[in-house]
């Protein structure tokens, strides 16, 4: 699993070293994701790898781990507070140097697995391939915010990219169903340019039901970082548009996208209090 692996870890340094050479004040600067601080982001995703580590190591200490997190929840914290517990209050660098060690862990341990093991999740199983893979997006994903709060642009591996455009891809009907949607049929002709050039396209040529534009913004869009509104992303037909604004390749209950004009290097700042988010995983087996 040398591609994947390798996309979660090198995915996962990148955020790591843009945080850090920000400097310690911004650890507590919050990000335009439902409120949330940098610490928050960063605990969010330790609290996750090291679940991914425990479903491929050592399915009882999962679950052990994960009920934990639930028994919080049932008595009324909220995620950020349930994770920040978990993780004894781990902020600042001594959370990001935590953080670092633990992805590194996940990405040794997923390099030497059997990529098609079954692995338990907060959702259905999946393989190893799979969950690693959802790592990888989960990181590139909650990084956006980071990228946008400190109005860096990201240079994106375009394989890296290929990965969470296929996640996006593989869970089209997902995204109805989740709904309790019917899902419709043909899904739609996609065409995607990546970002040395090159084109990628899914599903059968259409030009009644198609999706063309930039890979990166549609990742994006089915990652929930952006609202297909504030893309340049060309839908054509009814069924790319309804799936453009419902797009989720993560499990959990259905998660509404990001309003127009509220995910962005140029929108205000989050208004409201914090939220929970989704739980992480893909549906990907």
């Amino acid at each position: 699993m040398s591609s994947e692996t390798t996309g979660f870890t090198t995915t996962s340094d990148a955020l790591y070293q843009l945080i850090k050479s920000a400097g310690g004040e911004v650890f507590e600067r919050q990000t335009q994701f439902k409120g949330w601080n940098v610490d928050n982001i960063v605990q969010h995703l330790h609290f996750f790898n090291n679940a991914a580590y425990l479903s491929l190591t050592d399915e009882e200490a999962f679950d052990a781990y994960y009920e934990s997190l639930n028994a919080r929840r049932r008595g009324g914290e909220t995620l950020i507070e349930a994770t920040d517990h978990e993780l004894e209050g781990s902020r600042g660098d001594l959370l990001l140097e935590r953080w670092r060690e633990g992805y590194q862990r996940v990405g040794a341990a997923f390099s030497a697995a059997d990529p098609k093991m079954r692995v338990k999740w907060v959702g259905p199983d999946m393989s190893a391939r799979s969950s690693v893979s959802a790592r990888m997006m989960e990181t590139w994903a909650h990084a956006q915010a980071v990228y946008d709060l400190l109005g860096v642009s990201r240079q994106d591996n375009g394989a890296h990219l290929r990965s969470i455009a296929y996640l996006g891809i593989n869970t089209f009907g997902w995204s109805f169903r989740n709904r309790k949607k019917p899902v419709p049929e043909p899904s739609p002709y996609v065409v995607l340019s990546g970002p040395s050039g090159s084109v990628w396209t899914w599903n059968e040529p259409s030009d009644a039901d198609r999706i063309e534009g930039a890979a990166v913004e549609f990742c994006q869009v089915v990652t929930q970082t952006r609202n297909v509104a504030d893309t340049a992303l060309e839908l054509h037909g009814d069924t790319a548009k309804r799936w453009m604004n419902i797009a989720q390749c993560f499990a959990g209950p259905p998660r509404t996208p990001p309003p127009p004009g509220t995910r962005g290097p140029n929108a205000p700042s989050w208004q409201g209090p914090p939220r929970d988010t989704m739980v992480s995983s893909s549906v990907r087996n």
